[in-house]
């Protein structure tokens, strides 16, 4: 079987995954106690007016019938407008809106993670029952089990009078000056170096603390994967041969090592997505974490469905992306049945 068809069997499989999602989020959303109507007027609408927003809305046409129109509009990305936070706005330009700031988030989420915990838990690794292998263990298990928003308090206390407590040095005058901690970060313009590096400070204490469990996981995993290659039989060997230590942790344990790596990392941007919720809300950065949150607890079905469905495909996409790291990293990984 060829990558190319592989990937199409692939693409094809994800299709009933997506239906079910979809489907899932419907009952959910729009056959679950939330009432749209009231969510709009308010609690002291009487029943004349919630009747009437429901047949402008289309809510007193049949469930079976309200379905495979939310089925239509959803795969045709057909997602309407906003009916309680941005009421008469096009929820694609809702969405648009926010998306940059959470993917900002989200990337140095993923990247800070993979640049610390990989590499201390290959060094753990490589050094077991060593004064450094127990110190890095003991941060995993520590960064794993810290809560996100106790964390997040911490960090934020912990910067605000940085000069108290790290005998001089002020965060907020560092490289630019940020004298806000929390907030948006501005995206207007990264290409320029100044507005680059107040935005990367800005969005660096929440996905560092986005990222502190993945980094705790990357860390003992890592470390366990790169015990177990160093023990293997064909490092044996090649040591045996007389392979120079450097040549073969680069050349012989590291991309073995790595393959374990690959669902963990992949898991963790998915579950990156929901912890975006409490980090933004934590740090008031607007982004679709927040937007999903507000959307659902406000009653904004439509706003609520569309985040949701988006989030479904973007599973979805990140498992296909894994199964082709796969193929690149383990050469072994065959594409026939």
């Amino acid at each position: 079987m060829s990558r190319l068809t592989y990937f199409a069997k692939r693409i094809g499989l994800m299709i009933p995954v997506v239906i079910f999602g979809t489907s899932l989020t419907y009952l959910i959303l729009y056959a679950g106690p939330i009432n749209p109507a009231v969510a709009i007027l308010g609690p002291s609408a009487d029943a004349s007016q919630i009747r009437a927003i429901e047949q402008q809305l289309g809510l007193n046409q049949p469930l079976w019938a309200q379905y495979f129109d939310f089925l239509g509009r959803m795969f045709t990305l057909d997602f309407g407008q906003s009916w309680v936070i941005s009421p008469n706005t096009s929820i694609v330009d809702v969405i648009a809106n926010r998306f940059p700031r959470t993917i900002w988030l989200g990337f140095w989420a993923i990247l800070i993670p993979l640049f610390i915990g990989i590499p201390l838990g290959f060094h753990a690794g490589l050094n077991p029952n060593s004064w450094s292998d127990y110190i890095v263990s003991l941060g995993g298990i520590v960064w794993r089990a810290a809560p996100n928003f106790w964390l997040a308090v911490i960090l934020l206390v912990g910067l605000s009078n940085s000069e108290q407590y790290l005998f001089g040095f002020e965060w907020k005058t560092f490289l630019v000056d940020t004298p806000q901690l929390i907030g948006a970060p501005p995206l207007n313009d990264l290409t320029d170096p100044r507005q680059f590096l107040e935005a990367f400070k800005r969005i660096l204490p929440a996905s560092f603390v986005l990222g502190s469990a993945s980094l705790g996981n990357e860390l003992r995993i890592g470390r366990t994967a790169m015990l177990e290659t160093k023990n293997s039989n064909y490092v044996e060997m090649a040591r045996a041969k007389g392979v120079s230590d450097r040549l073969l942790v680069w050349k012989h344990m590291f991309r073995n090592a790595l393959i374990p790596l690959v669902p963990v990392i992949t898991a963790e941007a998915g579950l990156l997505i929901g912890g975006s919720v409490i980090v933004e809300e934590v740090f008031s950065i607007n982004g679709i974490g927040r937007l999903g949150f507000q959307a659902i607890i406000q009653g904004d079905i439509p706003l609520a469905a569309a985040l949701t469905f988006i989030f479904v495909l973007l599973f979805v996409v990140i498992n296909i992306v894994q199964d082709f790291l796969y193929t690149i990293i383990d050469p072994r990984v065959s594409f026939e049945e």
